[in-house]
């Protein structure tokens, strides 16, 4: 086994163990669950569970459990799930658009509501709780910037479900430790995340899911973007004369809305040397789902393409283009 697999099994492992007596603990009910609006205790594992999360329905499908609400995020997908997630979905819950309706999630009757992906505030936070328990995301911690496994892990807690959950978060660190061990070269390399949209500039910062999974594979920020992000946002806006801070020895331009000729209308972007030696990856409508929903069931999803796009553009043979 090569050292750095050898050191990512071993770090899982001893992960594992420490986590273990906990989460026995954790799944005795009732359990207490601290978060930025206080804490919340569920009484008992609850049977109908609401999630008003943008990405939350994913990870309680992968647990085995039907949402009785999922929040529309992005997509046009029916039932608002993606392809990776759509299979899983048996019932057919109300599909929460826009701004949170009260009413709609109440009729559901949930035992708790996740919303650890939602951006809601103190007075949402106030509302949902008349209708049942809430697990907000933790203090300290931005309402986007969850990192994904602990996003995962705090959901199958609540619902009874920790277990399972660190089963399935451990077989994605597997699988990002597996492809970091088999390229070795992109170790202590830096990767920017792009998005170009509306005729606005952006890049993502080391809060955003998507600039994480790039972290598990070994690439990191390059230092002058990562000094140009202020406080916990995860994501920051550039003027196209900015556009050196995005130079990386991999640059991912993100498209949301599927427009793979975006990047080409960013005018300064044939200065930079990352697009002019090919190491650039574009990413379309469903890799940016999948990275941007950061779930038990996008992750490997979208690791699956990653991985030789990466692998494509690191050798200079960009842009390399995933639908």
């Amino acid at each position: 086994m090569k050292p750095f697999a050898l050191f990512a099994a071993l770090f899982a492992t001893a992960l594992l163990a420490l986590r273990a007596p906990a989460a026995a603990q954790a799944q005795d009910f009732p359990l207490t669950i601290p978060h930025k609006f206080g804490e919340t205790v569920i009484l008992a594992p609850p049977a109908r569970v609401a999630s008003v999360d943008f990405t939350g329905a994913d990870d309680l499908l992968a647990l085995g459990v039907q949402p009785v609400t999922i929040r529309d995020w992005y997509g046009d997908f029916p039932d608002g799930l993606w392809p990776w997630a759509a299979p899983l979905l048996t019932t057919t819950p109300p599909l929460l658009r826009g701004e949170l309706n009260y009413e709609q999630i109440a009729a559901q009757k949930p035992d708790v509501i996740i919303a650890l992906w939602s951006g809601i505030g103190a007075a949402d936070y106030e509302r949902l709780s008349r209708i049942a328990p809430v697990v907000a995301v933790p203090a300290g911690v931005g309402d986007f910037s969850l990192p994904w496994d602990e996003r995962a892990m705090i959901a199958g807690r609540a619902i009874g479900r920790e277990t399972l959950a660190s089963k399935k978060v451990a077989a994605i660190h597997a699988q990002m430790a597996a492809i970091a061990a088999a390229h070795p070269d992109w170790q202590g390399k830096t990767a920017s995340v792009a998005w170009f949209l509306g005729g606005g500039l952006g890049a993502y910062s080391g809060q955003d899911v998507r600039v994480q999974l790039l972290a598990s594979l070994g690439f990191h920020l390059p230092p002058r973007l990562a000094a140009r992000v202020k406080g916990d946002g995860f994501s920051v806006p550039l003027s196209e004369e900015a556009i050196g801070l995005l130079e990386a020895d991999v640059l991912v331009w993100t498209m949301a809305d599927g427009d793979m000729s975006a990047p080409d209308r960013v005018v300064t972007r044939p200065f930079l040397i990352t697009a002019k030696e090919g190491r650039e990856v574009l990413s379309g409508k469903l890799l940016t789902g999948a990275m941007s929903h950061a779930s038990l069931l996008s992750l490997p999803w979208a690791l699956e393409r990653l991985e030789p796009a990466l692998n494509e553009a690191m050798a200079g043979k960009g842009p390399v283009l995933v639908e």
